[in-house]
């Protein structure tokens, strides 16, 4: 009887100059040896507390990074997606901030566009895509792109995170009134921004705990 094949492949985002980019790394071994691909590895069975453990695991030895924010997204499986076999991918997304994943990375890890046309091994383009309608989606309700904002960050340059993600301006006064209302910040004691043309502005960072709290946004000017 064939043995399923149970792996955990993560989709790994940032924004790098306002554009949403996914880590690949070439695969080390066949089938696909020397193409890029997700981050992926094999269930530990002894070792992995669960898919989550497992998920963890392989993005700390493949790519040097433990993400602020990761979740489960789906899981796909069947006899074509791997010429090995029959198998089972439990697939996470992780949000990390700018500059963490060239911190102390894997120096491999190549960072590309979501939206320009990739060719990717196994359904690793159809799980890019489902991860990337999840983050959009979610983020006209949620706090999750601070995640990609970094621990702290000023209003207008949240603003311009969520305008990157959803692809459209969003109403200036709307987006300070939602973000006040769902308190989903806290400011940052005494940090302010500092070498802008303009006056210094306040720090916020997230409060524990905050995920998915933040009211649907007004789009437009």
């Amino acid at each position: 009887m064939q043995q399923v094949i149970c792996t955990v492949d993560v989709v790994l985002l940032a924004l790098q100059d306002d554009v949403l980019k996914v880590a690949l790394l070439n695969r080390s071994h066949e089938p696909f040896q020397g193409v890029a691909a997700l981050p992926g590895g094999y269930i530990h069975p002894r070792e992995d507390g669960d898919a989550q453990d497992a998920a963890l695991r392989v993005l700390r030895e493949k790519t040097g990074i433990t993400p602020p924010y990761l979740e489960q997204l789906a899981t796909f499986s069947g006899p074509a997606r791997d010429p090995r076999g029959w198998s089972v991918s439990i697939v996470y997304y992780a949000l990390v901030p700018p500059g963490l994943i060239g911190d102390g990375a894997h120096p491999d890890i190549r960072l590309a566009s979501v939206d320009k046309p990739l060719k990717l091994p196994f359904d690793h383009l159809e799980i890019i895509r489902a991860a990337v309608a999840r983050l959009r989606s979610k983020s006209q309700y949620s706090s999750l792109p601070c995640y990609l904002a970094g621990d702290t960050f000023t209003l207008p340059q949240l603003q311009r995170v969520y305008e990157s993600l959803m692809g459209e301006s969003i109403n200036k006064v709307s987006f300070r009134r939602k973000i006040g209302e769902m308190d989903m910040l806290e400011p940052v004691e005494g940090a302010y921004s500092s070498g802008a043309a303009h006056r210094p502005a306040q720090l916020y960072r997230l409060k524990p705990g905050r995920y998915e709290q933040l009211a649907l946004l007004e789009r437009g000017m």
